[in-house]
């Protein structure tokens, strides 16, 4: 079996980045482990351990990679973050300050909001709709 394990994201600052991954859309710490070049290995994942792709907390290093923050798609939605209440966690996330960029929409697909992250980069918040 293979997955996709991590998916990096360019962050510009590591605290920032896990105060709000934690406390605004309730991910887990799952790894925080300094590195001799001073930086960090910083993992954060929804969900139960080791459940699904968890995301890499990657500190900008030089002009191109602070250039990419919050736009590492191009302004397209890039981060699906998949949820089993739509109504809960748009709730939680919204009273935690999580800009939405528009109101939920039911889709034949199912229910659906895109947010931004503090940085800007585009999330779908969805619930799938039932087989």
């Amino acid at each position: 079996m293979t997955r996709i394990a991590l998916v990096a994201l360019v962050v510009d600052d590591y605290d920032e980045a896990i105060r709000f991954y934690t406390e605004a859309l309730g991910f887990r710490l799952a790894e925080d482990t300094p590195r001799p070049d001073g930086s960090r290995w910083v993992v954060v994942e929804p969900g139960d351990p080791g459940a699904g792709t968890a995301l890499l907390l990657a500190r900008a290093k030089g002009e191109a990679q602070r250039g990419r923050i919050g736009d590492q798609t191009g302004g397209r939605v890039g981060f699906f973050l998949h949820t089993d209440d739509f109504a809960r966690d748009h709730a939680r996330m919204t009273a935690a300050g999580v800009t939405f960029l528009e109101e939920p929409r039911h889709e034949p697909y199912g229910s659906v909001a895109v947010f931004q992250d503090l940085y800007g980069n585009r999330w779908d918040l969805l619930q799938p709709a039932a087989p």
